[in-house]
């Protein structure tokens, strides 16, 4: 079996899962994915369980695979772990990380800056600033936590996703602060990242560790708060997407 082939599978359907293009706790019909996918069983199969070992997917024995519940639990349990890993990654990087790989992230900061909070795409500003967390989290110098981290933006990313889309939506219909085009700029939740990432990135260029975990968990759990708001909508979403 080409390992290629399985990678290949393997992250097209990590993709599909994690954007719920297949119904939170749907069961997978392996014989239609491996028909529309164009694959063989065996590689499909593979793939599915590693999905499985990943938090995307579960199964069940004489059943099958399924795509995980969309479930707020599950996201506060995700958010726990979240807060515990990045806070460990991020005092590592403060012990660890060389003058040159901080001013690196210093860079990516500020030349990101006007991008995400002039964005008014979702996507964009999730990838930005899931960028910053997991070039900070490099400097720690742990694969594994790394990794880690990875799976987690994975697995909530379409719940801030459709937490973003609904305030734009919002604020463009009069209920936020809109630039004269139309165009939501500089919205309470960016300019809320934009000022914990900020004071993160000085705390880590003071090399002061607790400080920089202390604002590393605040801004956490403010995130979670929004998310947690945004499960209901995400489900709603699905099903009319789905209808």
């Amino acid at each position: 079996m080409a390992r290629g082939n399985v990678d290949r599978i393997h992250a097209q359907l990590r993709r599909m899962a994690a954007d719920f293009e297949i119904r939170p706790a749907t069961r997978i019909n392996e014989a239609r994915m491996a028909t529309e996918l164009g694959v063989s069983r065996t590689p499909l199969r593979e793939a599915l369980n590693r999905l499985v070992a990943e938090g995307f997917l579960t199964f069940q024995s004489n059943h099958g695979f399924f795509c995980r519940a969309l479930d707020p639990q599950q996201l506060l349990d995700l958010y726990e772990a979240r807060a515990a890993i990045e806070c460990e990654g991020l005092r590592l990087a403060v012990t660890r990380g060389s003058d040159a790989d901080i001013a690196s992230l210093a860079r990516f900061h500020d030349e990101t800056l006007d991008e995400y909070a002039g964005c008014t795409d979702p996507l964009r500003q999730l990838a930005i600033d899931e960028e910053f967390h997991a070039r900070i989290m490099a400097l720690s110098g742990n694969g594994e936590l790394a990794r880690l981290l990875d799976n987690i933006h994975g697995r909530i990313r379409y719940v801030r996703m459709i937490g973003l889309k609904d305030f734009y939506e919002r604020a463009r219909a009069g209920s936020g602060a809109a630039a004269g085009n139309g165009v939501v700029q500089d919205s309470r939740v960016v300019r809320q990242s934009r000022a914990d990432h900020a004071a993160i990135l000085a705390a880590i260029v003071a090399r002061d560790t607790d400080r920089a975990t202390a604002l590393m968990r605040e801004h956490i759990e403010w995130r979670l708060a929004d998310a947690t708001r945004a499960v209901g909508l995400a489900i709603y979403e699905i099903h009319r997407n789905s209808a």
